[in-house]
């Protein structure tokens, strides 16, 4: 199993910055790519941006490209997402999720969420 927590959400002002920050524990040698998902009220939940391990090959919605950075400690495994020039539009809760290979099967697990609101 592999439980996951998000936190660094908060409040900030248009053009700030936030890091995310996802720990994992549990079978975590087992994880081999890592997301961070969004969801805004009203609407589908959206994947903003992933990381494989090991490699740390990444990809971006193109929404957040140039301004989102997913990096990965995998001594601490820890996952993060440094987000600058934030924008109204990235209000939303986001969610950490990751990919683990157990006994032979692909599982997913999902964090519970930190709750970010970009706003003067």
């Amino acid at each position: 199993q592999v439980k996951l927590v998000e936190s660094g959400g908060g409040l900030v002002q248009p053009g700030g910055s936030l890091r995310l920050t996802c720990a994992a524990s549990g079978s975590t040698a087992r994880i081999y790519v890592m997301r961070w998902y969004r969801q805004a009220p009203g609407k589908e939940r959206e994947l903003v941006a992933s990381i494989t391990k090991p490699g740390s090959n990444t990809n971006y919605d193109d929404s957040v490209k140039g301004r989102f950075t997913i990096t990965a400690d995998n001594a601490k495994n820890t996952c993060y997402l440094q987000m600058n020039s934030l924008e109204p539009e990235d209000t939303a809760k986001y969610y950490c999720y990751a990919e683990a290979r157990l006994y032979g099967t692909d599982t997913f697990y999902w964090g519970q969420g930190t709750q970010v609101t970009v706003s003067s």
